[in-house]
């Protein structure tokens, strides 16, 4: 069975959200500055968002690890 996620962008903030489930969720910080991940309550990954994602194409491959409890 295929499952949805769901990608907003925001030029004017330049922002990536993807999201894997609709579930309510926090965001926690990465080791990466320009990631945080979305969890839910349980502390599964349920998405994650990047910052100045304008950046990425003169840097190399943006590296994060996401982790879920």
């Amino acid at each position: 069975m295929a499952e949805k996620i769901k990608v907003w962008f925001d030029a004017e903030g330049d922002f990536l959200e993807v999201r894997f489930s609709d579930s309510p969720g926090y965001m926690k910080a990465t080791d990466n500055d320009a990631i945080m991940e979305r969890l839910d309550e349980n502390g599964r990954i349920i998405g994650f968002s990047i910052m100045q994602v304008s950046a990425l194409s003169k840097q190399k491959p943006l590296e994060a690890e996401l982790i879920s409890a």
